[in-house]
């Protein structure tokens, strides 16, 4: 699924079930003592898929430790982001020549939890989902626009190492499955206001992607 809204220069793997957790790497199992069962999976099945990524990118198998506010420290040369929701769980990769950022986020294709969509949306954009749900009252529409501001921060936060706030950035879905986001908060690591993503529904899922290729 997940490949199918990235770039050519961007390697990814996925599982939709998880792994034996011997597959952690001995730094990473300190990371996940005291995880509970359903964290524990979805770590040990992330960092699978992260390092099934980074193979295909010609990288050999290391440990992914965790960093700040929990993002994933990635080999010397590679950038990437790493994924889960129920039954979910991939990680995309990019070598650093070619990429600056990449963010995916997946969510299961259902509607947000009642008293959500308004701490996370304007209200602008609460009006233009409901647009696109009496378009089509089939895709969940808000659980994509919280998808793609997953996406942003997985942009953003590596390369400006700042919280940003849903708020922040303002999200413009089509429905052909591209979405473009405008940064409120400006910061010159970034480089731009405006990220383009894309988005895909399959399977009971829902997949979003940014990335940031090196000019």
């Amino acid at each position: 699924m997940i490949d199918e809204i990235l770039p050519s220069w961007v390697a990814s793997a996925e599982k939709f079930g998880d792994v034996p957790e011997d597959t952690l790497f001995p730094e990473e199992r300190p990371l996940i003592a005291r995880a509970v069962d359903r964290r524990r999976r979805e770590f040990v099945t992330g960092r699978h898929c992260a390092r099934l990524a980074l193979a295909r990118i010609g990288f050999a198998p290391v440990p992914i430790p965790r960093g700040e506010r929990g993002a994933p420290i990635w080999p010397a040369g590679t950038v990437g982001s790493i994924t889960h929701c129920s039954g979910y769980r991939a990680a995309a990769v990019a070598s650093a020549d070619v990429a600056r950022a990449v963010g995916i986020d997946a969510e299961p294709h259902e509607p947000l939890p009642d008293g959500v969509l308004p701490t996370i949306a304007s209200p602008g954009e609460i009006a233009a989902l409901r647009v696109m749900s009496d378009a089509d009252g089939e895709v969940c529409w808000d659980r994509i626009l919280f998808s793609a501001k997953e996406s942003v921060y997985k942009v953003w936060f590596p390369l400006t190492r700042r919280w940003l706030d849903f708020s922040e950035a303002v999200v413009d879905i089509e429905p052909s499955g591209t979405f473009r986001a405008r940064l409120l908060a400006a910061d010159p690591a970034v480089g731009t206001d405006v990220l383009p993503g894309r988005w895909t529904v399959r399977g009971g899922h829902i997949a979003t992607s940014i990335t940031l290729p090196r000019p």
